[in-house]
């Protein structure tokens, strides 16, 4: 979609948000409901079943959670969370949900609203997130009822579905529905911009009174209009940023495909996005040809098509991921031929497989057993009904992209020989060396280079958050400002129970940004994110008392963002 040029924004003081959150996802919504004034307390009719937890909880049962000292709760927890307050927050919903209980939550919501702080959320569509566009026959890999935000149960949104422990989990189509209900029914639809896009956020510095605010990116000389008539009456954050504000601009289509631009100055801006909108490339040759995808629903279509069935050469599967495991299900269920490639080694402890019970995750359990009994290295002598098949590559290709490569022995020739299983063959400890234009690929493994003929490409090794509209794409926040941000292999670096920014104050992230790849645990972020902003308004004496403001009108039958008033 093309975007807008800034001579195109109207020139009145754009308005002034206390907070704007990036992403209407699971992490966008719970962060909504606790900014609307939602508190949590200790439940006084429950009991958390770890006893010191317990203890400091109730040393403090007259304070909401996000009063309390997060970092004093979250001593000495442990769970499959790298960030504590997530661990911490996961606990009090789910006490010991990673040894197969299901404890109802030690936690009663109440609201004051006196106590809302103004925000809005902005989301390319209705709340939800990636969730509306996965597909709607895959199940999720948590429980339904670990999906569930806050203050409103999963199965009273999902007709009171009844369910053992071995199909307690959801497909996204219901995981979609049940937030979009949620925001309906928390009445937090009033802060929520749909079909929102934004493409620039720009740190911006007040200067002296009646001095404009200047961008941070003072090699580009950009000066903003504004100055202090733009902040009058909002009752804005201290975010201790020396007085900087954030600067967020984008564009709202409404109908007819117009796109109507927006500018809004925030104090503090909270990263929600997620860590779907790039995925991640082999970066070899061949790979941007029209038969490789990067998307697991280019199969299904396929297959919707009849572009693919049980005559077609194999479909060439990359990565040991869930994706990948779910497009193996996928092709054999549809009778097509699958080649499975992966890096990993089948004993190598970090495969997901390993870490999902098979009670409740059987179909990704079958995945890894095919994995590991029908490698191309345990193919049985040639039989009428499993050939092996042969395909050339000339040994200039072979030198070009690998570097000393030994071919299969016993072909004179120098031809490598693949053999391959009927229905399904894994590759492991093998990589994607080429993609040829006549739909052959080379693949490398430790001793050998091996050719196949496939007649499609799905490459899924994951995926990568898109912070284009950050300075620098967001490279100098993650743990490691030499790389780019990965959400398993870079992530953003916060304070671990605030969720800061720790080189951005004022800049917040949250969710797979963090590391949290499960709504169980991204859930955390919001309550840390909550606690620090509700603190600094009671530090600074600023509570808002009424109720907050008003951020959007309506524009053509469509919300718009257009004033703070």
């Amino acid at each position: 979609m093309p975007l807008l040029e800034e001579t195109t924004l109207p020139q009145d003081h754009p308005p002034t948000v206390p907070v704007v959150i990036i992403g209407n996802g699971p992490s966008g919504i719970c962060l909504s409901y606790l900014l609307s004034g939602y508190k949590p307390y200790l439940d006084a009719t429950t009991v958390h079943p770890n006893p010191i937890l317990y203890r400091k909880l109730q040393e403090t049962k007259h304070l909401p959670i996000t009063e309390q000292d997060l970092e004093h709760l979250s001593e000495g927890l442990e769970g499959r969370s790298r960030n504590p307050v997530a661990v911490l927050f996961d606990t009090l919903l789910h006490p010991n949900a990673d040894f197969g209980y299901e404890f109802p939550p030690v936690l009663q919501w109440t609201r004051d609203k006196q106590q809302h702080i103004p925000h809005v959320v902005l989301g390319r569509a209705t709340p939800g997130g990636a969730w509306h566009a996965m597909e709607g026959s895959m199940l999720t890999i948590s429980l339904g009822i670990w999906m569930e935000l806050p203050g409103v149960n999963y199965r009273d949104l999902t007709n009171g579905k009844c369910r053992d422990v071995t199909s307690d989990r959801a497909t996204p189509e219901e995981i979609s529905s049940y937030y979009r209900n949620y925001v309906k029914l928390q009445g937090l639809q009033k802060n929520f911009v749909d079909n929102t896009y934004v493409t620039s956020v720009q740190k911006l510095c007040r200067g002296q009174e009646g001095e404009d605010l200047e961008s941070e990116n003072t090699d580009q000389g950009v000066v903003r209009d504004g100055g202090n008539e733009g902040f009058e009456g909002t009752g804005c954050l201290n975010n201790g940023g020396g007085g900087a504000l954030w600067e967020v601009r984008g564009y709202h289509q409404v109908q007819n495909d117009t796109h109507v631009p927006f500018c809004l100055f925030a104090e503090n801006v909270v990263l929600a996005t997620g860590a779907f909108d790039s995925p991640v490339r082999l970066g070899i040759e061949g790979e941007n040809l029209p038969f490789v995808s990067h998307s697991i629903s280019d199969l299904g279509l396929a297959v919707s098509q009849r572009k693919l069935d049980m005559n077609s050469d194999p479909v060439l599967i990359v990565g040991a991921g869930l994706s990948a495991a779910d497009a193996v299900l996928c092709a054999c269920n549809s009778n097509i031929r699958v080649l499975h490639v992966f890096r990993k080694s089948l004993d190598d402890r970090d495969l997901i497989f390993k870490q999902l019970p098979k009670i409740l995750y059987p179909e990704y359990h079958k995945v890894y057993n095919m994995m590991c009994s029908k490698t191309y290295s345990n193919v049985p002598p040639s039989t009428p009904s499993n050939r092996p098949q042969e395909v050339s590559i000339a040994s200039s290709v072979c030198a070009k992209m690998c570097p000393k490569p030994k071919l299969a022995t016993g072909n004179p020739s120098g031809e490598a020989s693949v053999s391959l299983f009927s229905d399904y063959t894994s590759f492991p400890e093998h990589c994607v060396v080429s993609l040829q234009s006549d739909m052959k690929c080379l693949l490398q493994g430790n001793n050998s280079l091996k050719a196949v003929k496939i007649s499609m490409a799905l490459v899924l090794i994951g995926t990568n958050p898109n912070l284009f509209f950050l300075k620098g794409q967001g490279q100098y926040l993650g743990q490691d400002p030499t790389k780019p941000v990965s959400c398993k292999q870079n992530p953003i670096d916060i304070n671990p129970y605030t969720f800061e920014c720790t080189k951005e104050p004022g800049l917040f992230a949250m969710g797979p940004l963090v590391g949290d790849n499960f709504v169980r645990f991204l859930k955390g972020g919001a309550l840390g994110i909550a606690s620090c902003l509700l603190k600094r308004l009671k530090k600074k004496e600023k509570l808002i008392k009424n109720g907050g403001h008003d951020f959007v009108r309506k524009h053509d039958g469509e919300k718009s963002i257009t004033h703070w008033s």
